[in-house]
C-alpha cells in the first residue's frame, strides 16, 4: 500500500510538471529558470527564517535584499526605467513559489508590484524615470494606500480628499492596513477631489504618488495581526499634505479607474500566493502521511487526491488570467475567478492539513499551523471573496446579454 501511495505522489508530481505549463501555452525558457530559480530562493533563503520572522514580527529586510540581487523583487519594472521587466505569467511563478516558503515575507513583495502598476500603466514620464527607476536600482519598498477603515473591497466609499490650489494639492484624510507603511519610500494613495456625490466614482478621485518623507504625512503604529506577521501593516494619517499637480497618475479625476486597473492586473499575483499556500500544505501533509505511515486510510488519500486537484484547478485558472493580461486581452472574470477559487482553494488546503495531521497540525513544530493563519488573509484583501463573485456575475450577464451565450 505503501509503495502504491508513492507511486500516486509521483504521478501527481509529474501531472503538475504538465499542468504548470497551461492548457494553451508552454513556460518558456527563461520562464522555467525563473521557476527553478525562484523555488530555490524560497527553500535556501525564506523557509529557513520563516518561523523566526512569525514569532519575533521583524521586517524581513535580509531577505528583500537578497531577493533584489536575485531580481525576484520589483521585477515588473520596465527595462527602459531600469528593471527586468517580466511578464505576468512570470510574476505569477516568482509569486507562488516565494509564498510557498512565507507568505508574510512574499507581502511586501507583491505590495511593490501592486503599487508600481498604477505607475506603468498611467504615469507621466517623468514620474516613472523617478519612481519605477528607485525601485530598479534600490532594495526599497513601497505602499499601496487606498484602503480606509470604512472602505476596503468598497473603494468608491474613500473618504481621504484632496483640494486642488494652483499648482499643487492639499490631501487630508487616512488609510488603514497599509502594507510596508513603516518602511515605505513612496506611496501611491488615491484620494477623492470632487466632493460632489453624483459624480460616477470614476470621475470623483484622484491618484498620486508621494514621498513617504513628505511633511504631513503620519505612519501608525504596527498591527499585529493573526498571519503575516512579519509584513509591516500600518495606518497613514494625511495632514494638509501638499503634493505637486505634477505628482498626479493619470488624469485628474481618473484614480479610480487607474486603482481598479491596477487591482485586476495584479490580482493573479495575489491567486498566486494562495496557491503557494495550497501547494505547501499539500507537501507538508504528504510529508506526514509517508513518515507516519498513514497512507493506508482511505479517508486521508481521499482527502489529499481532492487538494491536489483543487490546486491545480486554482493554478489553470491564475495562469489563463495572467497569461490574458500578457496577450492584451484582461478579462476582469478570469482574475476575479482566480482570486476567488485560490484563496478558497488554499483555506481548505490548510484546514484538510491540520485535519491530516490531528493535534499535531496545531503545535507550531510544524508549519502548517502557520499556513492556516496566513491563508485567512487571501480571502479579502484585494477584493473580499464576495466582491470577487459580485464581478463574475456582472461579467456573466454581460457577456449574456451581447452574445446570447456565456462560453461562445
Amino acid at each position: 500500500m505503501l509503495t502504491n501511495f508513492k507511486n500516486s505522489v509521483n504521478t501527481y508530481k509529474r501531472l503538475c510538471s504538465s499542468l504548470n505549463q497551461g492548457l494553451t501555452f508552454d513556460f518558456t525558457k527563461e520562464q522555467l529558470k525563473i521557476k527553478e530559480s525562484s523555488f530555490k530562493f524560497a527553500k535556501e533563503e525564506i523557509i529557513p527564517v520563516a518561523t523566526e520572522y512569525d514569532k519575533s514580527t521583524k521586517f524581513p529586510w535580509d531577505v528583500i535584499k537578497k531577493a533584489h540581487q536575485a531580481k525576484l523583487i520589483n521585477s515588473i519594472v520596465p527595462k527602459q526605467y531600469g528593471g527586468v521587466g517580466l511578464d505576468s505569467v512570470s510574476e505569477v511563478i516568482i509569486a507562488e513559489n516565494l509564498a510557498y516558503g512565507c507568505t508574510g515575507v512574499s507581502i511586501s513583495f507583491f505590495i511593490n508590484a501592486l503599487a508600481a502598476t498604477p505607475l506603468i500603466v498611467a504615469g507621466s514620464e517623468n514620474i516613472k524615470k523617478k519612481y519605477l527607476s528607485l525601485l530598479a536600482e534600490e532594495p526599497i519598498v513601497v505602499s499601496y494606500a487606498v484602503t480606509e477603515a470604512s472602505a476596503g473591497s468598497d473603494v468608491a466609499g474613500i473618504r481621504t480628499r484632496c483640494e486642488k490650489k494652483g499648482d499643487e494639492y492639499i490631501l487630508n484624510g487616512s488609510k488603514m492596513w497599509i502594507s510596508n507603511a513603516g518602511h515605505a519610500k513612496w506611496i501611491y494613495v488615491l484620494a477623492r477631489s470632487d466632493s460632489n456625490p453624483k459624480v460616477s466614482a470614476g470621475k470623483a478621485f484622484t491618484s498620486f504618488v508621494v514621498d513617504a518623507d513628505t511633511p504631513g504625512i503620519t505612519i501608525g503604529r504596527k498591527e499585529i495581526n493573526m498571519g503575516l506577521r512579519c509584513a509591516d501593516t500600518r495606518g497613514i494619517t494625511f495632514e494638509d499634505v501638499r503634493i505637486p499637480a505634477s505628482q498626479v497618475v493619470g488624469a485628474p479625476g481618473e484614480g479610480f479607474k487607474v486603482t481598479m486597473k491596477a487591482f485586476d492586473k495584479t490580482r493573479p499575483f495575489v491567486s498566486a500566493g494562495a496557491n503557494g499556500i495550497a501547494a505547501r500544505a499539500i507537501d507538508e501533509a504528504s510529508k506526514y502521511v509517508l513518515e507516519r505511515g498513514l497512507s493506508y486510510i482511505q479517508n486521508i488519500s481521499s482527502t489529499l487526491a481532492d487538494m491536489a486537484t483543487n490546486l491545480e484547478i486554482a493554478r489553470l485558472i491564475t495562469y489563463k488570467a495572467a497569461k490574458c493580461i500578457d496577450d492584451n486581452h484582461p478579462e476582469s472574470i478570469y482574475s476575479s475567478m482566480a482570486k476567488c477559487i485560490a484563496a478558497d482553494t488554499a483555506n481548505q488546503a490548510v484546514a484538510n492539513a491540520v485535519e491530516i495531521m490531528g493535534i499535531d497540525g496545531l503545535s507550531k513544530k510544524y508549519p502548517v499551523e502557520k499556513l492556516m493563519r496566513d491563508a485567512k488573509i487571501f480571502q479579502i484583501f484585494g477584493g473580499t471573496s464576495e466582491i470577487q463573485k459580485m464581478i463574475i456575475s456582472r461579467q456573466i450577464l454581460k457577456k449574456m446579454e451581447n452574445s446570447g451565450s456565456l462560453f461562445y
